[in-house]
């Protein structure tokens, strides 16, 4: 996600002014982050088959939602705002894949690897819950592992933006990655 410096700078702005109540800075906003919005969609829904019945628009306009109601948060910059929408659309898809395929599916769950979840689908439902499931347990043991996993896989985000949201170092980032990347791996076999 290379962005002009002029436009992130112009996005954490907006987002500091949207937070202080100012309403047409959400109006300002909006055009500047709908193209990559539907871009961090169109990567999750890439995942999915053909058919699926969430299209990427729905994804973008349910995740643009949800979004109105962060208004609380403290936006610290632009890959902020694009890693809380990635962790936006992640819980929507989540959500959608549970109520469509795991209860269809009596919440039975099989072996699998990290790589078999990157195409969810109706039918990949039930590994998208699992690797949800592998995602909280990661959480309850390191929140920042977690979150490196949500920023890089789910947003898209790359290791110096995710550093960035996260206040660390590269470094750091790509150590944690790694980790969680095999804390992961191991929880999915164990199923």
């Amino acid at each position: 996600m290379t962005v002009p410096v002029s436009t992130t700078a112009e996005v954490t702005d907006l987002l500091e002014a949207w937070r202080g109540g100012d309403r047409t800075a959400l109006d300002k906003l909006l055009p500047l982050v709908e193209k990559e919005l539907h871009k961090i969609a169109h990567r999750y829904m890439n995942r999915e088959r053909p058919d699926h019945t969430l299209q990427t628009t729905a994804l973008v306009n349910e995740a643009y939602i949800r979004l109105l109601d962060q208004k609380q948060l403290q936006w610290q910059n632009r890959a902020h705002f694009f890693a809380i929408a990635a962790s936006i659309m992640r819980r929507i898809l989540i959500d959608h894949a549970r109520k469509v395929g795991y209860e269809k599916r009596g919440g039975g769950r099989r072996k699998m690897s990290l790589d078999d979840v990157a195409v969810i689908s109706d039918e990949r439902a039930v590994e998208l819950v699992a690797l949800d499931e592998a995602i909280s347990s990661l959480a309850q043991l390191d929140e920042r592992k977690a979150q490196v996993v949500e920023f890089r896989y789910f947003g898209g985000l790359s290791v110096e933006e995710t550093a960035e949201v996260l206040g660390v170092s590269s470094d750091t980032v790509t150590r944690e990655w790694r980790r969680a990347k095999a804390f992961l791996h191991r929880e999915l076999q164990k199923n």
